[in-house]
C-alpha cells in the first residue's frame, strides 16, 4: 500500500533563496502552459497536451535561462499537475458538476514543487535535493519501503516540509470479530453503537477570540507593508495551530478504534452537499469537526492493519427505530429518539449508530455471500 510520510526540514537562508526560486520558476511554468493551452483552444481550436508541453522544455530552458537552475523532473512535474487540472476540469464538465477552469497561479500561490523519481536522497547528513544541496531534516520515524517521490511544501508561516509517498507492506493486527457503528455529529464528535462517545473539541471555537485578535491587527495595517505581512503571518499561525490540534485528534482518535475493532462501520456523508443545502447554517462547526479527514484516516490505517472498514448511505439513520424498524422524521433539534411503536427510548445519535451498524453488518453479509458464489461459478 501507499503511505506519505511528513517530516519538517530546516533550510539555511541561502537554500530558503533556493528554495523560493524554484517556486517561483515552477509558478511561472505552471502559468506560460496554461496559457499556451487556452490561447491554442481559443485561436486554433486545437488541444495542447502534456507530451507537447514536456517536449518544449529543452528550448525554453535556452529561451529563460532561469530555469536551467531547476532539476529537469521538478520542471516536467509542473506540465504533469496542468495536465491532472485539465482532466479534473473534462471530469467535471461530463459529470455535469460545476467544472472550474484551471486558474493562473498568483504571487504566493504556488507553494509546492515534487521530484517525482530522481534529484532527492536521504542521507545522515539530512536531505540531499539537486540544485539546491543538503537540508537539515527531522526525521522523527523511518521510512520502510520503496520511496516514490519527494515533495517540498512551504506553508503560509514560512515553514518548510518534505513529503515522501512511498511503497510499503501492510501491518496487520491480531484478528478481531469485533463490530462497531459510528455515528458522527457535532454535539459529540462520534457516538458509538456500545453507547461510548469521543466528545467534540471544538478546536476552531476555542481559537476563536485568538483568532479574531490577529485579523484585527492585521485589518489594521495598511496593504504591501512589512507590518502587514508580519500581521498576515501571525493569523496564518493560528489557523495552522487549528490544523495541526485536529489533524492530531483525527490520527488518535482512529488509531484506538482501529486497534480495538475488527468491522468499522461509518456513514458515507458527502460534506459538501450538506454545507451547500440544509445544513448551511452550521458551516462552520462542520468545518471544524472534518468528518472527512477522520474518515479517511480511518480507512487507511484499516487497510494497513487488515481491518474492515464499511461506508453506510446515511439516509434515515436518525429516523428510523433501531429496534422495530419504524420511520418517523425528526428535526435537528431533537436529541432523544422515543419509539412510539415499540417504546424503545435512547439518545437520537446512540440509535443512529445502531442502525449504521445493522446496514454496515447486512452489507458486508452480501458481499461475503456474492464472493463465495462467484468462487462457486
Amino acid at each position: 500500500m501507499k503511505r506519505t510520510f511528513k517530516f519538517r526540514i530546516f533550510p539555511t537562508k541561502k537554500q530558503t533563496n533556493l528554495l523560493n526560486q524554484t517556486l517561483k520558476e515552477c509558478c511561472w511554468l505552471y502559468n506560460h502552459f496554461l496559457e499556451e493551452r487556452k490561447i491554442s483552444w481559443e485561436e486554433k481550436g486545437k488541444s495542447v497536451n502534456y507530451y507537447s508541453q514536456t517536449t518544449s522544455l529543452p528550448k525554453l530552458k535556452k529561451e529563460i535561462l532561469s530555469l536551467a537552475n531547476i532539476h529537469s523532473q521538478v520542471l516536467q512535474n509542473v506540465a504533469t499537475r496542468i495536465d491532472l487540472a485539465f482532466k479534473a476540469f473534462f471530469r467535471r464538465v461530463k459529470e455535469g458538476q460545476k467544472p472550474g477552469y484551471p486558474r493562473f497561479k498568483g504571487k504566493g500561490w504556488y507553494d509546492s514543487f515534487t521530484y517525482p523519481q530522481a534529484g532527492y536522497k536521504i542521507t545522515h547528513n539530512g536531505l540531499e535535493l539537486s540544485k539546491i544541496g543538503t537540508i537539515k531534516i527531522k526525521q522523527h520515524r523511518p521510512i520502510k519501503g520503496i520511496i516514490k517521490n519527494c515533495t517540498i511544501k512551504r506553508t503560509l508561516t514560512g515553514k518548510w516540509y518534505a513529503y515522501f509517498v512511498f511503497e510499503t507492506e501492510t501491518n496487520p493486527l491480531t484478528h478481531s470479530n469485533e463490530a462497531i457503528g459510528i455515528d458522527v455529529g457535532i454535539n459529540s464528535f462520534a457516538t458509538f453503537s456500545n453507547k461510548k462517545k469521543i466528545v467534540n473539541p471544538h478546536f476552531f471555537k476555542t481559537e476563536e477570540k485568538a483568532l479574531a485578535k490577529a485579523q484585527r491587527k492585521m485589518s489594521k495595517q495598511k496593504k504591501n507593508t512589512p507590518e502587514r505581512r508580519k500581521a498576515k503571518k501571525v493569523v496564518s499561525r493560528v489557523h495552522e495551530r487549528i490544523a495541526n490540534r485536529r489533524h492530531n485528534f483525527a490520527h488518535q482518535e482512529s488509531k484506538k478504534i482501529v486497534d480495538l475493532f475488527g468491522i468499522v462501520c461509518v456513514e458515507d456523508l458527502n460534506i459538501q452537499r450538506m454545507r451547500n443545502g440544509n445544513y448551511r447554517s452550521l458551516n462552520k462547526s462542520i468545518g471544524d469537526v472534518a468528518w472527512g479527514q477522520f474518515t479517511n484516516f480511518l480507512a487507511y490505517k484499516a487497510e494497513n492493519a487488515g481491518r474492515q472498514i464499511i461506508l453506510v448511505n446515511p439516509a434515515y439513520t436518525s429516523q428510523t427505530c433501531s429496534e422495530c424498524g419504524h420511520r418517523k422524521a425528526k428535526k435537528l433539534s431533537c436529541r432523544i429518539h422515543s419509539c412510539s411503536m415499540c417504546g424503545f427510548k435512547t439518545s437520537r445519535d446512540h440509535n443512529a449508530s445502531l442502525n449504521i451498524l445493522s446496514l454496515g453488518l447486512q452489507t458486508l453479509s452480501l458481499s461475503q455471500e456474492a464472493s463465495a458464489f462467484r468462487r462457486e461459478e
